[in-house]
């Protein structure tokens, strides 16, 4: 934490995923190395806690007595609707009105999760990441892709520019599944039975590594032993049950497949960041996985993919970065879009 006064201009930035509120106390950096400091710093399980403002509420009164709060970007998935965040994925419904009537708030930024943890890849060294897919040579001035499994499965695109970057939002997570082989196929085959439009994400997300692993065991015909992503990846990792370990050698398949497929369609010669919740858990099963093969695996397009780099992030504090960033150069959206700001 860094020291801080109450003539600071500081203001909140929050980063709320389906697992994790992230919350900061940040001020804008005159330097321009990145758009703000990080003052202080917190992460909550969101099961704990009843609500999004009573998360907010704990972090403000840790803070200096003499520290007034005006200001607040807040990064969540999902899109405004009247006074909510409306998101399956989020523990509770996030009221707008309700947050700033409890602490005070003079005004209130709605900023899409992963527009935010796009902005903030570029404040990023070589040393924040670990290479999965290595380049000989730096990657292009262009798109860079970021995309991540998590609760959900996000992805954003940030796209150079001047004063500054943009991002654009995507529900790429949406699209359908397509699947790459004979098991994947039969993978979907099953799947399609429970819902009528099966997506990347209904596999590409922790609940979807559950619905593989339990879709899998009754293609091997094995009984289901297991009842949450974290049993899942921790059996596979463990080398304990036969169809979780081949549950996450799908994950990692398909997600290769996909990435190349969303690095194709904007062009992110800028290369690619993986993030999320999941893959820092299984960074070795990835490394050793097919991911890369099948990244590659897109006929005349292999070798536009080979000057790609592919890197996997720590999510850390990225998303409060990124938001704050974001409010700061004005990109959050208008009311009616995809965020707000109140």
């Amino acid at each position: 934490m860094h020291g801080y006064s109450a003539q600071d201009a500081v203001f909140l930035a929050a980063d709320v995923g389906g697992t994790h509120a992230r919350i900061g106390l940040v001020s804008e950096r005159p330097d321009g190395a990145r758009p703000v400091t990080v003052l202080q710093y917190h992460r909550y399980a969101c099961a704990d806690w009843p609500s999004l403002t009573a998360v907010l509420r704990d972090f403000v009164s840790q803070l200096d007595r003499s520290v007034r709060v005006e200001r607040c970007a807040v990064a969540s998935a999902g899109y405004v609707l009247g006074d909510a965040i409306v998101n399956d994925n989020l523990p509770w419904p996030v009221s707008i009105r309700d947050i700033r009537d409890s602490l005070g708030i003079d005004q209130l930024a709605v900023i899409n999760d992963f527009e935010a943890v796009a902005y903030a890849t570029q404040f990023l060294g070589d040393s924040d990441s670990t290479p999965v897919i290595p380049t000989p040579a730096p990657p292009a001035r262009g798109p860079v892709l970021v995309m991540g499994p998590g609760t959900g499965l996000g992805s954003a695109v940030l796209l150079p520019g001047e004063p500054h970057a943009t991002v654009l939002a995507t529900e790429a997570g949406q699209i359908a599944l397509a699947p790459g082989n004979e098991r994947e196929i039969e993978l979907l085959r099953y799947l399609s039975r429970e819902r009528p439009y099966v997506s990347f994400e209904h596999v590409l997300s922790g609940p979807g590594l559950l619905n593989t692993y339990r879709a899998l065991c009754a293609l091997r015909g094995q009984a289901v032993a297991l009842s949450a992503p974290s049993e899942v990846t921790q059996a596979a990792l463990a080398h304990s049950d036969a169809a979780a370990m081949e549950a996450l050698e799908v994950f990692c398949g398909l997600l290769g497949s996909f990435v190349g497929d969303l690095t194709l369609l904007y062009g992110a010669r800028g290369g690619v960041y993986l993030a999320g919740g999941i893959l820092p858990q299984i960074r070795e099963v990835l490394l050793a996985s097919r991911f890369r093969e099948r990244f590659f695996n897109k006929g005349v397009m292999r070798a536009f993919l080979q000057q790609v780099p592919v890197r996997l992030m720590e999510h850390g504090q990225l998303g409060v970065i990124g938001a704050a960033g974001m409010y700061l150069d004005g990109q959050h959206a208008r009311p009616g879009e995809n965020a707000v700001t109140q």
